[in-house]
């Protein structure tokens, strides 16, 4: 039996030939059957230990068979220090060469995975510990050069422990080498994703491979700038158990998902699939539920509105991706340390068109809403919801928010991390949107942390929502003095369907089955469905610098004497 410990099939050989079909996991310790261990791309079935690649062997598991061409990087010098340890590092490069059949730590191929064409950048760990020396360096910017050539995505795949000490300064550099070919991807619009595997640590960490749009981290992965030893030798303490490990990484906002080596086509298919153009004809012949006439609304009670938009069975933004999207991948993580689930967001796609869904999960049950904070983002949420849409711009691709919030997280920790701050540039961002921005207000719409996701081309509001600048409960506290007068308060407010169509703060209600979404969750989301699709329809017909101009000059216009709805 062979112990799969740090190493692939390249160093161990053939066990086939050798007659060897069994090895021991190296996390577990179980009794493996080679075959069935390869067929899931080196994966423990036990324990889900995921074993090394090789650079070949991931990019062999990624790419579309027979798609992949090498990329060669421009030569580089070998050694430029004439650098000697314990022994000359012209014979270290020299062994990592026979060892993984490789130049350099970087392996580049040019190629398509799901049919969509994209450029690989591998890293291989056996080559000198994955280091970025100067080849490598060179190697992940011709990739970037190559992806710019040719308009495609650029895939990073990481495994590296860092800078490549026997290249001095030389190696240093080569972070901002990196990262300036990133950044003219990013001025180029073109999508970055960067799938990180155990380990990625030092100057890999701290530039190329966290600046994809995207980062996607297997399984017990580990990424940081310092290393564990390293850390803990300076702060002279045990570090906790799993730090810096995928999961530490995307509880802390840092990637934007974890997945197994075997979803991993899949997952970058949907994300290289969103860069797809879509036809013009996109969304023809679908009926408008949409009312914009406030005299065709029925008057309603104020507080059975009130009770019905805060109703726990009203369909969430998870409840309406199960329903109407083709497909979904969640994105995580605010990239600064945190990730709030009272606001999820990622890639969709409706009726085949790729689009940014962002919105207020609040939940159905008293363990959701408390684990989601009750759809109360804290500044992690808005920070996340912001990437996303920097993101949509980048990519091209329309902005779907999904409002349903009580208002934003009220407290020491949001207050002490920038809740202002988080919403007004949310805000920015979503007012200089060049792709088109359809707001629904699905639930509650609570002050400004609703508004800060509904202020878009078009702002619908469902039938039994409600949208204001405070609670009524609050408004009463404060102006009446008296949480008696909460009815009061919310029928002075306005806050109801056809009030708020009327004032013109909203553009059109979309109707909910009768009794409210509640008593038909899936009617209610097909007809909000039915309404984007048809905005969408509509708004994808300007450009960009159009839609950032009528967007702005509308939310200007509110309040002032010419404004339409000002004399309702």
């Amino acid at each position: 039996m062979t112990t799969m410990a740090n190493r692939t099939r390249d160093e161990t050989g053939d066990a086939a030939a050798a007659g060897n079909d069994w090895l021991v996991c190296v996390k577990c310790r179980s009794l493996l059957y080679r075959s069935r261990f390869e067929r899931l791309a080196q994966v423990c079935y036990v324990c889900g230990w995921h074993a090394p690649l090789s650079a070949r062997d991931r990019v062999g598991q990624l790419l579309d068979v027979g798609s992949g061409k090498p990329v060669e990087p421009a030569p580089t010098t070998r050694d430029p220090l004439g650098f000697t340890d314990l022994v000359p590092y012209a014979q270290r490069l020299a062994k990592a060469e026979r060892v993984t059949g490789l130049d350099e730590a970087v392996y580049v191929v040019r190629g398509a995975v799901r049919g969509n064409s994209v450029v690989v950048a591998a890293m291989d760990f056996r080559f000198l510990g994955g280091s970025m020396g100067v080849g490598a360096g060179e190697a992940v910017a011709t990739a970037a050069d190559t992806a710019l050539a040719h308009g495609i995505p650029l895939v990073l795949v990481t495994a590296s422990g860092g800078a490549r000490m026997q290249e001095g300064v030389l190696s240093l550099v080569q972070m901002a080498k990196t990262s300036n070919a990133m950044a003219a991807l990013d001025e180029a619009g073109l999508l970055t994703v960067t799938l990180v595997t155990d380990p990625t640590f030092g100057g890999v960490a701290a530039s190329f491979a966290t600046l994809s749009d995207v980062i996607i981290a297997e399984p017990g992965a580990r990424m940081g700038f310092a290393g564990p030893r390293v850390i803990e030798q300076t702060i002279r303490q045990r570090l906790p158990e799993g730090f810096q490990s995928a999961e530490f990484l995307l509880r802390h906002g840092l990637v934007d998902d974890v997945r197994g080596r075997t979803e991993l086509p899949q997952v970058l298919g949907m994300l290289l699939g969103s860069t797809r153009p879509i036809a013009a004809g996109w969304g023809r012949g679908e009926t408008d539920p949409v009312v914009r006439d406030p005299d065709l609304l029925e008057p309603k009670d104020i507080q059975h509105v009130i009770d019905l938009a805060r109703q726990p069975a009203r369909p969430t933004i998870l409840d309406h991706g199960a329903t109407w999207f083709d497909g979904f991948l969640e994105l995580h993580g605010d990239r600064a340390g945190a990730d709030c689930p009272a606001m999820v967001g990622g890639l969709a796609t409706v009726d085949g068109l790729p689009v940014m869904v962002i919105g207020h999960q609040k939940g159905h049950t008293t363990d959701e809403l408390v684990r989601r904070n009750f759809g109360m983002p804290t500044p992690a949420g808005y920070r996340k919801a912001a990437r996303l849409m920097r993101l949509a711009a980048k990519l091209r691709v329309p902005v779907v928010t999904l409002i349903d919030t009580p208002g934003a997280h009220p407290g020491l920790d949001a207050e002490r991390h920038g809740q202002a701050n988080a919403i007004s540039e949310c805000l920015r961002v979503l007012g200089g949107l060049p792709v088109p921005v359809v707001s629904v207000i699905t639930g509650e719409g609570g002050s400004g942390g609703a508004l800060a996701l509904a202020a878009g081309d078009r702002v619908l509001l469902a039938e039994n929502a409600i949208y204001s600048v405070i609670s009524p409960e609050g408004c009463a506290a404060i102006l009446w003095r008296s949480p008696d007068a909460a009815a009061d308060a919310a029928a002075a407010l306005r806050l109801d369907a056809q009030s708020l169509l009327r004032l013109g703060l909203v553009d059109g209600v979309i109707p909910e089955p009768r009794g409210g979404a509640h008593r038909d969750p899936a009617r209610a989301s097909l007809l909000v469905r039915d309404a984007v699709v048809c905005a969408l329809r509509d708004l994808r017909a300007r450009t960009g610098g159009e839609l950032v101009a009528t967007r702005r000059a509308k939310f200007r216009r509110f309040g002032t004497a010419s404004f339409a709805g000002a004399g309702r």
